[in-house]
């Protein structure tokens, strides 16, 4: 069973009451996406509010709006997000990508670490089904939406199964969006990606691909991902 609590460097991330808990993958999309200069920020599918935390302790300034479908994982990064540092540069609310509207009007940067499960058997935990498959937000949709919602020179980051990055980069290529940055994410020496991290925006130009090991071995981590991490992990 997962700990109730994570405790990072500089905020605790409480999960009791998310149906996913705090996980590499959160992790790597807070770390690595783009935020530079960015004054504000959408998350969408917020879970327990990890990403929208590790994004402002890396950006200053920035308004950070994180919405979820989900009345449990609203609740529970509010509680995040009250407990933290930037408290007032945070927000959660309940909302539906496909009928969200912000009232301050376009992002500068949109983030996602979406449903990964396509076609795949549901489980009996209705809430981890949402937080899970993406039977209610396929990843067409969701372009589509980062699409309507980032602002002509913003930038949406997300982190997905490798198997996924081309068919996404397809629709994204269909609704407008290209990628310009892609890290393919590998296990441990000699193993397959098992994820990759994407960042999109407006304007197509070459793409700068590179590749990062999590583990050297079980529980030492690769360099470039204690370095990647450093500023939020309490021990590596």
């Amino acid at each position: 069973m997962a700990n109730s609590y994570f405790s990072f460097k500089k905020f605790t991330v409480n999960q009791e009451h998310c149906a996913m808990k705090v996980g590499t993958d959160g992790v790597l999309l807070g770390a690595w996406a783009p935020v530079e200069n960015a004054k504000s920020i959408l998350d969408i599918g917020a879970g327990t509010g990890l990403v929208s935390l590790m994004l402002a302790q890396r950006n200053e300034e920035a308004l950070i709006t994180a919405i979820d479908i989900d009345k449990g994982a609203v609740l529970q990064s509010t509680q995040n997000f009250e407990a933290s540092p930037w408290a007032n540069r945070l927000q959660a609310i309940e909302a539906d990508i496909h009928t969200f509207t912000p009232e301050a009007g376009k992002y500068d940067v949109i983030v996602s670490n979406p449903p990964f499960f396509v076609n795949s058997l549901n489980s009996p935990d209705k809430q981890r089904n949402l937080a899970r498959h993406n039977d209610g937000l396929t990843h067409r949709d969701l372009l589509t939406h980062v699409g309507r919602l980032l602002s002509p020179d913003g930038v949406f980051s997300v982190i997905l199964p490798a198997t996924d990055a081309e068919t996404l980069i397809q629709i994204g290529e269909e609704v407008g969006l290209y990628p310009f940055k892609m890290l393919y994410i590998i296990p441990k020496p000699g193993a397959v990606p098992k994820r990759t991290l994407l960042s999109f925006s407006f304007k197509n130009q070459p793409v700068e691909v590179s590749e990062m090991i999590l583990e050297l071995e079980r529980h030492k981590l690769s360099d470039e991902y204690a370095t990647l991490t450093k500023d939020f992990y309490l021990k590596l």
